[in-house]
C-alpha cells in the first residue's frame, strides 16, 4: 500500500503542473482570437460608418 502512496505522491504533482500548463496556453490562445475578434469588430464598424457617410454625402450632396 505504501508503494502506491508513494507513487501518487509523485505523479499528482506532476499531473497537477501539465494540467496547469495546458490550461494556462488555452487561455493565452483564446485571449489572442478576444483581441483578434475585437479588432475585426473595431474595423467594420468604421467602415460600415464610412459607407453610410458616403451614401449619405451622395443623396444630399447634390449634383455639383
Amino acid at each position: 500500500m505504501s508503494k502506491i502512496y508513494n507513487l501518487m505522491k509523485k505523479i499528482i504533482p506532476f499531473a497537477l503542473m501539465s494540467s496547469l500548463l495546458v490550461l494556462v496556453s488555452g487561455c493565452a490562445a483564446i485571449e489572442g482570437i478576444f483581441k483578434a475578434g475585437v479588432w475585426s469588430g473595431i474595423l467594420l464598424v468604421v467602415v460600415v460608418v464610412a459607407i453610410i457617410i458616403w451614401i449619405i454625402s451622395k443623396l444630399f450632396g447634390g449634383s455639383k
